[in-house]
């Protein structure tokens, strides 16, 4: 393992498993959606230390230190680089991979999802997405997934600028939207670093110019951008509304986001001058 590209050899595989609360067991498709969910509910999606300046970047080193012993969380880079290396030590087969949000022939790959193959079947796991699924779906055309009151489809993609891919969608009060589109081929450590350094340093990156904070809860999922927070429940309507005086503070603490008193502060200040220049 010490000359595994991704350098999985670095992972403190026990003192993940604490974080996220599950044991470690043989490689199933139980073990396996146990997992993307306890990881899912774990650890936030967001963009926090872009908006820092302080993003330790992307390697599994920094990754882990940020995230089990922390307790922190990021965004689809470093979720996937983390979940993909604790799955690799527990013996399952899988391949990261690059996806685009937003039209595919007009969106960079900037999303990282993993592949898991699985008695003879590809799912695609997909841990660092803002509104993720809580488990892994079948890498099928036409494939639906509806757990616990969230409905996801994946659809199979063959543009002819884009190339071959996987759509996956998820369904809103208006129909199905569609979430990225992730294509076959391989990602290498590089491309992930790359991907990272465009959108944390690209200065039209919506990553530089607005709060992203969500979080699955039991039967809800929160959204909070620079302006708003979005409650989302199965089966009922989308509560959409502007943050109150004070309530950004009040959700990093709801949603236990862990951060020192000085990278709060820096946040809500940063916040402020971003509600500010919008």
């Amino acid at each position: 393992m010490a000359d595994h590209p991704w350098q999985i050899d670095v992972l403190d595989l026990e003192g993940y498993l604490a974080r996220v609360g599950v044991v470690a067991r043989a490689p199933s498709r139980e073990a396996l959606d146990e997992l993307h969910e306890a990881h899912v509910r774990t650890f936030t999606f967001d963009n926090i230390d872009v908006l820092l300046g302080t993003h330790p970047g992307v390697s599994l080193d920094a990754v882990q230190t940020k995230f089990v012993v922390r307790g922190r969380g990021g965004y689809c880079f470093e979720h996937a680089t983390l979940f993909a290396a604790v799955l690799e030590r527990l013996g399952f087969d899988v391949r990261r991979l690059l996806g685009r949000v937003g039209p595919p022939t007009r969106s960079p790959r900037t999303h990282c999802v993993v592949e898991v193959s699985l008695d003879g079947e590809r799912l695609m796991a997909d841990p660092g997405f803002g509104k993720s699924v809580l488990r892994p779906i079948p890498l099928q055309d036409g494939a639906e997934d509806d757990y616990g009151g969230w409905r996801h489809r994946v659809r199979r993609a063959d543009s002819a600028v884009a190339g071959p891919g996987w759509e996956l969608f998820r369904l809103r009060e208006i129909g199905w939207e569609l979430m990225h589109t992730t294509d076959d081929l391989p990602a290498q450590p590089v491309d992930v670093t790359m991907g990272h350094h465009f959108t944390s340093t690209y200065p039209e990156s919506h990553f530089r110019h607005g709060l992203m904070l969500n979080k699955h809860g039991d039967g809800r999922h929160t959204a909070v951008s620079t302006d708003t927070v979005t409650f989302r429940r199965p089966g009922e309507p989308t509560e959409h509304r502007n943050l109150r005086e004070g309530e950004l503070e009040q959700l990093l603490h709801e949603l236990e986001v862990p951060l020192t008193s000085g990278e709060e502060a820096r946040l809500l200040e940063v916040v402020a001058g971003l509600r500010r220049s919008g």
